[in-house]
């Protein structure tokens, strides 16, 4: 089969990052006779760099027109003049939203699972971890305060900083309905997360989730607060197999869960709409303060592209295959420096991608 990808590099490790992932694809696509057409697009600072924009419009059009899209990351360190000190639009981040919005992609989906090669970069005590953990962070992609009106102004002789925090029943009911969905093919279980006891955005999520909930008697749901939540993955992170959530509260909490992965470096990630066309990028930022030295964990990037090959081509078996290389290379031994451990070998980015290629 012939897919083609539209991919962003990005800034930081991503290019690095990146480039290992089309590795593994390309692995994929000489072992089980496919083609992957690769078409390069510029996003974030180094859009910025070139155009004065984060997103240009033929980039956005790229994406449109692809079968999926493969990120690295965008953006540097925000203490970074050249492209935050200007205003929020412009910024690098700024593309990623667009983008998002642009390709319609409400729903994004954050697995977080331990491996058992991993314990020992866990963070939580061994009683804690237990038997490990599996779930997935739905979070809605769209809506919320990053897409809320704001502005700041001064007031009085005070600034004063406004943003927006909104959701309408049809966007919530859009994002509970994958998370059933999605709990279906799991353990159907699902805790949604919401700030019920404070706003009227949350008062209303957990309304229109009760509403969904009824299409799908065999899912069991609970309501947790989102502070609860944040105590309770790193009290008893297998109590979870899947989190529901809005756009804020799940873009914290799945950058807790996949710390207690072992790294931020593990966590893959899919941003879905109603179609196949997908956007594929790992969980972790663009780490600028590593750039370029070949240190960066791309495993996150890899597995994301797995996840490409399941939800945006259907290609199950070949996503099996990159899955289980990603832990083939684990089990051996070999780890990159974020989750290096006591009798394990230290490979560098591009060493990890070459394992893992040469296991598909």
């Amino acid at each position: 089969m012939e897919f083609n990808i539209a991919v962003i590099k990005g800034d930081g490790i991503g290019p690095e990052i990146v480039t290992e992932a089309m590795k593994v694809l390309d692995a994929v696509a000489s072992k089980y006779g496919h083609k992957f057409n690769y078409t390069q697009i510029l996003m974030g600072g180094c859009s910025i760099d070139a155009y004065g924009v984060p997103l240009t419009e033929e980039a956005l059009n790229t994406a449109k027109n692809s079968d999926s899209v493969l990120l690295g990351a965008v953006g540097g360190n925000v203490g970074n003049s050249k492209w935050y000190d200007v205003a929020p639009n412009l910024r690098p981040e700024a593309g990623l939203l667009a983008i998002r919005k642009g390709l319609e992609l409400f729903a994004n989906i954050r697995p977080a699972y331990l491996f058992d090669e991993l314990k020992s970069a866990c963070p939580l005590k061994e009683d804690v971890i237990g038997e490990g953990f599996d779930m997935v962070i739905m979070r809605e992609l769209t809506g919320g305060i990053y897409f809320g009106e704001r502005h700041t102004e001064e007031v009085n002789g005070v600034l004063k900083a406004t943003d927006m925090l909104t959701y309408d029943e049809n966007e919530i009911r859009r994002i509970a309905v994958k998370a059933f969905e999605i709990a279906m093919k799991r353990n159907k279980r699902i805790v949604s997360v919401d700030k019920a006891n404070v706003l009227d955005s949350s008062r209303l999520w957990r309304k229109v989730v009760r509403e969904v909930a009824k299409d799908y008697p065999e899912v069991t749901v609970t309501d947790m607060l989102v502070d609860n939540c944040a105590m309770q993955l790193v009290m008893n992170p297998g109590q979870f197999d899947v989190i529901l959530t809005e756009n804020m509260f799940g873009d914290i909490l799945s950058d807790e869960a996949s710390m207690i992965t072992g790294s931020i470096g593990m966590l893959s990630s899919a941003s879905l709409g109603s179609t196949k066309l997908g956007l594929y990028e790992p969980s972790h930022g663009s780490a600028p303060d590593i750039a370029g030295k070949n240190i960066a964990n791309p495993i996150a990037t890899i597995l994301s592209a797995a996840m490409m090959l399941r939800y945006s081509f259907d290609l199950d078996t070949e996503a099996d295959a990159v899955e289980a290389a990603v832990r083939k290379v684990l089990k051996e031994g070999y780890r990159t420096v974020d989750i290096m451990s006591e009798g394990c070998t230290q490979v560098s980015t591009t060493e990890m991608g070459d394992l893992i290629s040469a296991r598909v």
